[in-house]
């Protein structure tokens, strides 16, 4: 590369993901702009089917064809312009590590603060860049005031190393932590808002709550759970993993009073990024979960004393915005929507074939279980692996017995045509 060249891509990299000269800028605006235009006039429901528009955003992937990955609500992969902003980002740190990360790259972190307050339409000032949910979930668990007695309400089917995080709490400190029972799906509201509420005792100061359950998909009513629990004064922790950058909705919306994502599952976000909001007056009770030289002040970067930490990964979140703003959030819940309820549908009533989540669209959008009878779900991977090389999850956890098929906007219509015959494959012959 010629050094004036090599020059010029530096002042790229320098200026963000947010300025004219962005990755996103050079690899897909034209293409994805030419695409909104011609759809432009549709609603999102309409988009989630027109192949031709969608076939544009599956080209900006770089997924294997050795494998059909329907494990997206692990971890996500990453458009390629993302990739590669990572992938520069990481080059130029070498090139001088103190001074590329510190003076330049550091210097992208309140842009990346403020794009990604304006995805979750909140303040800046109540938005933390750190790794993933868990970190941000064990910053608001492990960092509250509570003592001996009080107590806290949560699901048996809430994400694992959050419910270890609050039974740590009971045992370090005396909390008393009980948790709910479903049977998911569940749609009815009222009956997920009662169960919470009839939990409710003087003792009780916190509701957490699962915007969407890992394990099957299910869609908790937070906003309502929410206003039910500040009218007996309690506050409101929420997971988001699995519904943000899919679901169409305003953080503050929620009514919770804090909230927790990973970047890297439906944002598409470098892997090992995640994101934080607490409302701006809780933000001094909340204690740093690494030590900060205010850990009782109001400015919420105090959460974010991490010490050296990967700028590429970090800073190649703001592609990932420019991927998802040129899409539409709307947009982009319809049409994962539309493929989760594509393959269930078709199988729905095959023999032996039980399908574990909500096909209504206010009770699930992109994560649906599925089993067949006589087979467990550890062997129902296997086959579904070994012979069709379709990646899926096994669930066998609680009262919840399937595998988790989670789709996302790269995925094709053929891929899940070719999992719809084998489910049918493998229950027509029980094995």
């Amino acid at each position: 590369m010629s050094g004036r060249k090599q020059f010029l891509q530096q002042l790229g990299l320098m200026a963000g993901a947010f300025s004219a000269n962005s990755l996103f800028n050079e690899l897909h605006a034209a293409e994805i702009s030419s695409a909104n235009s011609r759809v432009n006039h549709l609603s999102p429901i309409s988009v989630a089917t027109d192949e031709d528009y969608w076939s544009v955003i599956q080209q900006a992937y770089t997924v294997s064809p050795q494998i059909i990955n329907l494990n997206n609500g692990g971890v996500s992969p990453s458009p390629r312009v993302v990739q590669e902003a990572v992938e520069r980002y990481n080059k130029l740190t070498n090139e001088g590590p103190s001074y590329y990360m510190w003076e330049i790259l550091d210097q992208g972190r309140e842009p990346l603060r403020e794009k990604l307050a304006e995805l979750g339409g909140c303040n800046k000032e109540e938005i933390v860049i750190n790794r993933n949910a868990t970190e941000s979930l064990n910053t608001v668990i492990l960092g509250l005031d509570l003592k001996a007695g009080d107590e806290v309400i949560g699901c048996k089917l809430d994400y694992p190393n959050h419910m270890n995080a609050w039974k740590q709490r009971a045992m370090r400190d005396g909390i008393v932590y009980k948790q709910l029972s479903f049977n998911f799906p569940v749609e009815n509201d009222e009956e997920i808002v009662a169960a919470f509420e009839n939990a409710i005792t003087p003792k009780t100061k916190i509701i957490h709550v699962t915007h969407v359950i890992n394990w099957v998909g299910q869609i908790l009513p937070v906003r309502k759970i929410s206003d039910m629990a500040h009218r007996h004064g309690l506050e409101v922790v929420c997971d988001g993993a699995h519904s943000f950058a899919l679901l169409d909705f305003k953080i503050p919306d929620l009514g919770c009073d804090y909230f927790a994502t990973s970047l890297h599952k439906f944002l598409s976000a470098p892997i090992g990024s995640g994101m934080m909001w607490i409302k701006q007056d809780k933000i001094s009770k909340i204690w740093p979960l690494l030590a900060n030289g205010d850990p009782r002040g109001t400015n919420i970067r105090k959460f974010e004393t991490l010490g050296t930490r990967s700028f590429p990964i970090e800073q190649g979140i703001g592609e990932a915005i420019n991927f998802q703003l040129a899409i539409g959030n709307k947009r982009k819940e319809e049409r994962v929507r539309y493929l989760k309820n594509y393959w269930a549908e078709r199988v729905i009533n095959v023999p032996k074939v039980k399908i574990k989540t909500s096909l209504k669209s206010a009770y699930s959008c992109a994560i649906c279980g599925v089993s067949i009878d006589g087979i467990g779900p550890r062997e129902l991977e296997r086959i579904l692996f070994t012979r069709y090389k379709i990646h899926t999850v096994p669930i066998d956890y609680e009262n919840v017995s399937c595998v988790r098929v989670t789709p996302h906007v790269y995925t094709r219509l053929p891929e899940l045509d070719k999992f719809v015959r084998a489910i049918k494959e493998i229950a027509a012959a029980g094995k």
